[in-house]
């Protein structure tokens, strides 16, 4: 079975389907847990970004399983990918508690559903996504182990200087969104306790794919010739690929109640340095607004790095493949992360 750690990593990736197929191949831990887990597995929101590469890295790393996916599928075109990858599909719109009770038993749950981009404005909605399904979710599954997406917005912004935020620090976030995520996170280990069901609430840093990413739109200020806010001085970036086999490692090291784990980088990557390797590459000098802010969103992942090792992927070889993927002019998300805001206001 092909694994990450089999592969002589290219210079360069050339196309979409080359990059999709990266993104989804298993490393060799996670071959090896799912071999262990017992059950097949649903990803609830696999419509997102993310989640079609996670759905083929799952089924990939476990082809004896049924790995189902769960959304309201409104690009057709992405059913079919997925089903031609060996996964099921289930039309599902999360906020009917009645669809999510339809849902058919599974013992091993993948929650990625929620809302943060154009949470200005849509407040009520947001808190509706990122708490109220999580409810539906956790009542409908009871007795299933489960990993739910988080993020590190539900810390504040800590010193830069120390080693960051551990995830048995207290979370007093920025701004309704990340509100929010607490909401959610109570809400699976509330569900967690009572069921004594074990999970995990994975809080995702950066993680980067070509078409997005905060290597993406530091790479593209850098090419452009546009200013960078430099006062959010540092990022912690991982490969998606990386971030999504940990994540799916939790399914085999969930805790009762549900506990947090920070998902990233064992190191946070310095924006102003990211930017002068573009700099080198594009041969442009980076334009830098502002200075370093002596606090940002930045936290601790040895906790990780203890349970699923270094990632295989890392931060130079990532700023290499974005800026051949940016000079050569290809797909993008046309999603910026915001990594810079520091209000909390998505």
């Amino acid at each position: 079975m092909e694994c990450m750690e089999d592969l002589k990593l290219p210079n360069s990736i050339e196309s979409v389907e080359a990059l999709e197929h990266l993104l989804s191949t298993p490393t060799r831990g996670l071959i090896k847990d799912l071999g262990e887990l017992d059950g097949d597995i649903a990803i609830l929101g696999v419509g997102g970004k993310v989640g079609p590469t996670l759905a083929r890295m799952a089924k990939r790393a476990a082809p004896g399983k049924r790995v189902i996916g769960v959304a309201r599928f409104s690009t057709p075109d992405l059913k079919q990918e997925l089903e031609s990858a060996g996964i099921e599909t289930i039309q599902c719109d999360l906020l009917d508690r009645s669809q999510v009770q339809a849902l058919p038993n599974v013992k091993n749950i993948v929650y990625m559903a929620g809302k943060k981009f154009g949470t200005g404005g849509s407040e009520p909605m947001t808190w509706a996504m990122n708490v109220v399904v999580p409810a539906y979710v956790g009542e409908r599954y009871a007795g299933s182990r489960f990993v739910a997406f988080s993020t590190l917005c539900v810390y504040p912004f800590s010193e830069i200087k120390g080693t960051g935020s551990l995830e048995g620090d207290s979370v007093t976030p920025l701004g309704e969104y990340a509100n929010s995520c607490v909401g959610r996170e109570r809400v699976f280990q509330h569900f967690s306790k009572l069921t004594k069901t074990p999970g995990r609430l994975a809080r995702l840093n950066y993680a980067i794919d070509l078409r997005y990413g905060v290597l993406h739109d530091v790479g593209l200020k850098v090419l452009w010739g546009e200013e960078i806010d430099i006062r959010t001085g540092v990022a912690n970036v991982i490969w998606q690929g990386d971030s999504t086999a940990h994540i799916l490692r939790c399914l085999r090291h969930g805790e009762v109640p549900a506990s947090p784990i920070n998902i990233g980088a064992p190191k946070t990557a310095q924006i102003r340095e990211v930017a002068e390797k573009f700099g080198k590459i594009f041969n442009r000098k980076p334009i830098f607004k502002g200075s370093e802010a002596a606090t940002a969103w930045h936290n601790d992942c040895r906790l990780a790095q203890k349970l699923f090792g270094d990632p295989v992927v890392g931060l130079d070889t990532m700023i290499s493949w974005n800026a051949a993927w940016l000079l050569a002019g290809k797909p993008s998300h046309e999603k910026p992360t915001h990594y810079d805001e520091r209000a909390g206001s998505f």
